[in-house]
């Protein structure tokens, strides 16, 4: 099966697609794809497929997108309430 490992960075992304066994997992995919070594320190703690919230033994299905999240660098609350203080 075809899936892609994407990693999104401010100034650019990283992306592979791998030929995986059926049955394959995230976490083995994350493992194919090399992400680690790429990106030393890497947070592997958010990951998704599609925008839905998965864990790395969360089995992949054939054209499944895996995306590693970054943290936040402002809580969206926090950031809502900066802009009403300005207005």
């Amino acid at each position: 099966m075809r899936v892609e490992v994407v990693y999104a960075l401010p100034e650019r992304h990283d992306s592979i697609t791998l030929n995986l066994p059926e049955k394959a997992t995230v976490g083995e995919a994350l493992a194919a794809s090399g992400i680690r070594e790429r990106h030393p320190g890497i947070d592997l703690s958010r990951l998704g497929i599609f925008g839905r919230a998965v864990k790395e033994d969360a089995p992949l299905a054939d054209g499944d997108r895996v995306e590693i999240y970054r943290p936040l660098a402002v809580d969206p609350k926090e950031a809502r309430r900066r802009r009403a203080r300005k207005r």
